[in-house]
């Protein structure tokens, strides 16, 4: 047991009284004056206890009768005891006068109908140091607090912390069990220094044994067995009980789950644990949109479905109609894709995809059919590695002739890694993707391939007021020539996406009278983001493009540039409405200003 050399007895005595006086009858407040004085103190210190303190502002904490405030300074005392001896602080004196009266003397029929002052003053005293510390036995390895040791300002939270560090590292070696044991904690007033010895009970070392599942759901649990991938027989591991839960998390199906372990292990050695889940909203509608002055709007709705066949498979079907209002013919896209989770292994999920488009572009037209399968491993959280398999007929009207035939069969692996803080409106992190997608020609098609590097930055400032984003985009097509290559596969500069200010896919490769995209680019996009509100920012921002004719990005790349300013509206739960105003600045593709609108940050 924990033994300290102080006035704890008569503080707890204290607390008792104040849960007696608060069940007495009340009796209105009338005026007030409230005070604290802490001489010698630092003005954080200061500002910590005063916001500790609720008998010096009882409007604030709905203090409505004297005999309330009476029952809360007899709580403070115990309060600022406690916030002072996590600072270091082992013999402070605590004073609450209550109309000059001290409050621990006076009793509740003695207190009279007002309160009309409260001053409290507080002498800290000199701060402690520790002496001898021991905390033992240790696992392997463990890398106590560099506050705990002897001669380190001596706090609560020092202690604490290391003995939360120790039992965790107990847990991490499959002593799932670990608890703190007897403890001991002098404080020696005559040196100023706090002694502490603590006992760590280490428990057995113990192996995973059986999971069961609890909840009102919908998925059935032999599914969500399949998908946790409980490790029985594995020796316990932390890291491992919150894998299980982030696979379950990860399918979308599931609110809520928890992963409890057993209070008691069994006799042969394994310890059970309980799994509790609890489904989201079985199905979803989400609408978006966006506006460019150059190119009009683009519409979106996604349906999902989160539980399709009662083992967490999420379908998607998503609609996009595009250029209403701009120069070109209205287009649009049909989609579906549907996952199903842990069928390939619990880190794996099996995916079905297909799609029917229409694009017209500034510069072609193309009209296509795919469906394919994938699958989608998890290396880590927030790292995922797919490849699929996707046949492609598609039929194009570009700068190199009408109805041109590409039949292909897509072979894309991606690789995603997002660290971010928030991906609809990052202040710190980074992500990056990388995109290899071998293109078998049919039917007399040419065979080429496709590689993307995208990588984005983001710095937060002063407490995030100003964030400092940037993005660089490498991408080239080899294996073909550019006559040989379905438009979609090459690449376009200008607006949205890529260059703000230019004219939407305006910067290519001139082919006569017309243009075809590059089998090379490179974009650079850089913004500063800075806050004005909790809700309001307002942003500067710079785009740079530059399309090739070759596999490769040189000096005879022809380029382009934007410049601009936008406002961000961020609505809680939803994300950032985004406003932009940009003008070219580099090239000649564009002239005069273009105006974009849309949900969540540009990058």
């Amino acid at each position: 047991m924990a033994r300290f050399w102080h006035q704890s007895r008569k503080i707890s005595r204290l607390a008792q009284r104040a849960a007696l006086i608060l069940s007495l009858s009340t009796s209105p407040l009338l005026a007030f004056d409230g005070s604290i004085s802490v001489p010698g103190a630092d003005e954080d210190l200061t500002a910590l206890l005063t916001l500790a303190t609720t008998s010096i502002a009882p409007e604030e904490n709905n203090l409505d009768s004297a005999r309330q405030i009476l029952a809360a300074a007899l709580t403070d005392y115990r309060t600022l005891v406690t916030v002072l001896y996590d600072r270091g602080y082992f013999s402070p004196v605590v004073s609450i006068r209550l109309n000059g009266r001290e409050a621990a003397n006076i009793l509740p029929r003695d207190l009279g109908d007002e309160v009309s002052s409260v001053a409290v003053t507080i002498d800290t005293g000199p701060i402690y140091q520790f002496g001898p510390v021991q905390i033992a036995p240790l696992a392997e390895g463990t890398d106590l607090p560099k506050s705990f040791a002897t001669g380190q300002t001596a706090t609560t939270g020092a202690i604490r912390d290391a003995g939360n560090v120790a039992v965790q590292a107990w847990r991490n070696t499959g002593h799932a069990k670990a608890a703190l044991g007897e403890q001991s904690v002098i404080a020696r007033h005559d040196r100023q220094q706090l002694d502490v010895a603590i006992a760590v009970k280490q428990g057995p070392k113990l192996r995973f044994g059986k999971m069961s599942v609890a909840g009102d759901s919908g998925v059935r649990a032999e599914a969500v067995q399949r998908i946790a991938g409980f490790p029985s027989g594995e020796v316990f591991s932390p890291a491992k009980v919150r894998k299980v839960s982030s696979r379950l998390q990860r399918t979308g199906a599931f609110a809520g789950v928890t992963v409890s372990e057993a209070q008691t292990p069994n006799p042969d050695g394994t310890l059970d644990f309980t799994t509790t889940v609890v489904d989201q909203r079985l199905r979803r509608i989400s609408l978006g949109g966006e506006y460019s002055s150059r190119n009009g709007l683009e519409l979106s709705a996604i349906w999902t479905h989160r539980n399709l066949f009662g083992a967490a498979e999420r379908l998607r079907l998503e609609g996009r109609i595009r250029n209403i209002g701009g120069p070109e013919d209205i287009d649009g896209i049909l989609s579906f894709r549907l996952d199903e989770p842990a069928k390939l292994g619990p880190d794996t999920t099996l995916f079905w995809t297909g799609a029917l488009e229409l694009r017209n572009k500034p510069f072609y037209r193309l009209y296509s059919l795919s469906a394919g399968v994938g699958a989608r491993h998890i290396l880590a959280n927030n790292f995922f590695v797919e490849v699929a398999g996707i046949p492609k007929f598609a039929r194009s009207d570009d700068a190199f002739g009408d109805n041109r035939p590409f039949d292909l069969i897509l072979l894309p692996v991606l690789a995603e890694l997002d660290r971010r803080n928030d991906s609809l409106d990052p202040s710190r992190g980074y992500y990056a993707q990388a995109l290899v997608r071998p293109m078998i020609g049919l039917r007399g098609s040419k065979t080429s391939a496709t590689g993307i590097l995208d990588g984005r930055v983001y710095l937060g400032l002063f407490g995030d007021r100003l964030v400092l984003a940037g993005r660089a985009k490498l991408g080239t097509t080899f294996g073909a020539e550019i006559e040989e290559i379905s438009p979609e596969f090459l690449f376009y500069s200008g607006g949205a996406g890529t260059v703000r200010g230019q004219p939407y896919e305006g910067l290519g490769v001139p082919v006569g009278n017309s243009l075809a995209g590059g089998r090379s680019t490179f974009i650079l996009n850089a913004e500063a983001r800075v806050g004005i509100t909790q809700t309001v920012s307002v942003v500067g921002f710079y785009d740079y493009g530059a399309v090739g004719a070759g596999e490769f990005i040189d000096d005879t790349a022809p380029s382009q540039a934007g410049a601009g300013v936008g406002l961000r509206y961020t609505v809680p739960g939803f994300g950032p409405l985004r406003a932009d105003v940009a003008w070219p600045t580099l090239g000649n593709t564009g002239s005069g200003v273009q105006i974009y609108l849309g949900i969540g940050q540009a990058f």
